[in-house]
This record gives structure tokens, sequence and C-alpha cells, in this order.
């Protein structure tokens, strides 16, 4: 079964950037932290599942791809 996790960039501070994620590209009421140093995210409410760890690790392979921190994206599987 095909799976699509879709994120955007919505604000970026310090040594943190917030991310808007789901399984829509049109609903992503879900948001996650990720420290910029240590490069390890924070789900912000708490749920570590399937989507929080598609759109985590697909930003952190972008960012080693970009150098820097993606705007928005996508996950497929």
């Amino acid at each position: 079964m095909a799976s699509l996790v879709h994120f955007r960039k919505i604000a970026e501070w310090g040594n943190s950037v917030e991310y808007a994620f789901g399984f829509d590209s049109t609903e992503t009421s879900r948001t996650l932290v990720m420290d910029t140093e240590s490069r390890r995210p924070r789900p912000a409410d708490g749920a570590v599942d399937y989507a929080f760890l598609k759109a985590s690790r697909k930003i952190n392979a972008m960012y080693d791809e970009l150098a820097q921190w993606p705007d928005r994206g996508m996950s497929a599987s």
C-alpha cells in the first residue's frame, strides 16, 4: 500500500524549525519542531507515529542534499 506524507515549513527561529505535516497536502494539522543543531525532531503533540517518522526522516534527508532546511516536500513509500 502506497503512502504519502506532506510537510511545509511554517516557522524558523534560533535553533529550531517548525513544520506542519500530514497525509493530505491541504490538511497538515500536526506539527513537528526540528532542532537545527542536533537535527532531532520533536512532535508538538507528543505522538511519535508513522506520519511523524516519515516527515522527519524526509526533512533530514533533504537537509543532507540541500544543506538548508526545505520549505516543503513529501515522502512517498
